[in-house]
């Protein structure tokens, strides 16, 4: 991990589906981010990604490349153009700053029509002695078997 590496980028398709059961998940209940014709009567295309799912996104796309003991210890992100469905945002990232186990990774998400979102997470990768050991695990399995009896059957 050093200043200046570049994570692979990341593409994310941006279905109805995926806008709607983000909104949902995060209890993001707005009737832009379900209800086209409500968004649309709002002045936007169609229905729109909320912000939460974007965060998650990009959590997503930095444990991806950093594996799961990976600690996400700060994410700060602003939102542009928004992701609609039928585009695809892609995420892009760089190792701006390194100070030990700790990198900050400059993000940026782009779709059809702009910058989805830019930002910074930073992030903390355990070293190996703060990673437990796993304990030996000992499993033991009784089989018992029945004699048949005498018609055959145990």
């Amino acid at each position: 991990m050093r200043v200046g590496d570049v994570l692979p980028p990341l593409e994310i398709e941006i279905t109805r589906t995926l806008i709607v059961a983000g909104a949902i998940a995060s209890r993001d209940y707005q009737d832009v981010h379900h209800d086209a014709d409500l968004a649309r009567a709002k002045g936007s295309p169609d229905i729109f990604m909320n912000i939460l799912t974007t965060n998650g996104l990009v959590g997503r796309y930095v444990t991806d490349h950093f594996g799961p003991a990976a600690v996400l210890r700060k994410v700060a992100i602003r939102l542009g153009a928004p992701n609609h469905p039928g585009d695809t945002m892609v995420l892009t990232g760089a190792i701006e700053e390194v100070d030990g186990g700790t990198a900050v990774v400059r993000i940026l998400g782009a779709n059809g029509i702009g910058r989805h979102v830019t930002g910074t997470v930073t992030v903390t990768l355990p070293t190996p002695e703060a990673v437990p050991a796993s304990p030996p695990v000992t499993v033991t399995v009784t089989v018992t078997v029945a004699a048949p009896s005498e018609g055959g059957v145990a």
